[in-house]
């Protein structure tokens, strides 16, 4: 899979493509990463690439011309899909990743500033993408969550795939809590169900957690869920357990 980001700081991306997944997907082969710096499509001598907004106001706005001059030169070197990061996207979930994993060449278009001109984003954007209803400095950050989320699904990319299949919102659920060496930490114990080696009431008793700690924190992920009759079973236990109300 590839990515191509353009964006006017490359080097913030320094960080993220040498450490853990990224860089062993990178390294690998898995991924490829292009970063095309917008200053350099930019022509004047001042490398401009932002102007103050039409109406007035306050801040600067990305010009379109170095902009589409970029993803020009993105296209004529085997860009995909054009995906503008902005908080007045789609909120970037599970499904999405999944479906942008299916991508040969994803193009990944920092804003910064104000924003970008409109006529830009009407004429070369497929989609824009949110990470979240917050105002960043600008997309690369945005962009590194995405390539991260996205990279981790490719096969091979974590070190043990099943941890990939059962994290949080893989199956829809928050994941359960999860718990490593001392037995016993500031008095608190590790749950005996986890210790007992029983496979089945293991499975059971995470299942158990993970509906219940979606109910209670996310509880907008459960209703567009269809539990089955054990997933009923198990969260009617937890609600009585915890003494809440069904």
């Amino acid at each position: 899979m590839r990515f191509d980001v353009v964006t006017l700081f490359p080097d913030l991306f320094g960080p993220h493509l040498t450490q853990g997944v990224t860089r062993r997907a990178f390294e690998s082969g898995q991924v490829e990463v292009r970063l095309w710096p917008l200053r350099e499509h930019a022509d004047d001598n001042y490398r401009r690439v932002d102007d103050r907004p039409y109406g007035g106001g306050p801040g600067m706005v990305m010009l379109a011309e170095p902009l589409e001059r970029t993803l020009d030169a993105v296209k004529t070197a085997g860009g995909g899909r054009v995906v503008y990061l902005s908080p007045q996207g789609k909120t970037l979930d599970h499904a999405r990743v999944m479906k942008l994993m299916e991508e040969q060449a994803v193009t990944l278009l920092c804003g910064r500033y104000e924003g970008v001109d409109e006529r830009l984003l009407e004429r070369r954007v497929d989609e824009e993408i949110s990470i979240g209803d917050f105002v960043l400095s600008g997309g690369e950050v945005a962009a590194m969550v995405l390539m991260d989320a996205v990279v981790r699904q490719l096969p091979g990319a974590v070190g043990d795939s099943a941890s990939v299949v059962e994290e949080s919102f893989a199956d829809g659920l928050l994941d359960c809590p999860q718990y490593t060496r001392p037995e016993t930490y500031m008095a608190a114990r590790v749950p005996e169900v986890l210790m007992s080696g029983h496979h089945e009431n293991i499975r059971r008793w995470r299942l158990k957690q993970a509906l219940g700690r979606t109910w209670l924190r996310r509880p907008d992920l459960l209703a567009v869920r269809r539990l089955n009759e054990e997933e009923s079973k198990l969260l009617e236990e937890f609600r009585q357990e915890s003494g809440a109300k069904s």
